[in-house]
């Protein structure tokens, strides 16, 4: 006759033990699977820049006239750029919204002194976020890689426009 004790265990030992060596690797599992971000985010750098950039250009539209309808639609390009990458930084590891954006706005910028300098430094800045972008793209997932995919060219194409 069978001990009332066995008949009303529903795990026997060997279960038991199973679980038990199954444990460590649920939870490597799990902690892998996490959302939490080990290192920041790869695009924050990019955002700051368009952030910065978008900037310099609004300093260089108020400071030269020549410049003021090719900077402010770098500018307004820039600015998009930031946006949108703030959206996808957000979508990937969201934050509560009582919290500052994870991308800080960029301090106001002074223009260059003369037209030649002012158009020179938004060639820089386009070109660096060209470049930096476009780096970048190899090792994204496949939206992100064609949304900084996407940036470097309208960085390139800015370019064009600033001559």
């Amino acid at each position: 006759m069978d001990s009332p004790s066995r008949d009303r265990s529903v795990l026997g030992r060997r279960s038991v033990l199973r679980l038990i060596a199954a444990a460590p690797v649920v939870a490597a599992l799990t902690t892998a699977c996490s959302s939490a971000p080990d290192e920041p985010d790869q695009l924050l750098a990019l955002a700051e820049a368009a952030k910065s950039d978008a900037q310099l250009a609004k300093a260089v539209a108020q400071a030269h006239a020549k410049l003021a309808e090719v900077a402010n639609e770098i500018a307004n390009a820039r600015s998009t750029h930031a946006d949108a990458l703030q959206q996808e930084i957000d979508r990937v590891n969201p934050r509560d919204p009582e919290d500052p954006p994870s991308v800080p706005e960029a301090a106001p910028q002074q223009a260059p002194g003369s037209a030649g300098a002012a158009s020179q430094a938004l060639s820089d800045a386009l070109g660096a976020a060209q470049d930096q972008a476009s780096k970048l793209v190899p090792g994204l997932p496949g939206y992100r890689a064609g949304l900084v995919g996407s940036i470097s060219a309208s960085c390139a194409s800015l370019l064009e426009v600033l001559g």
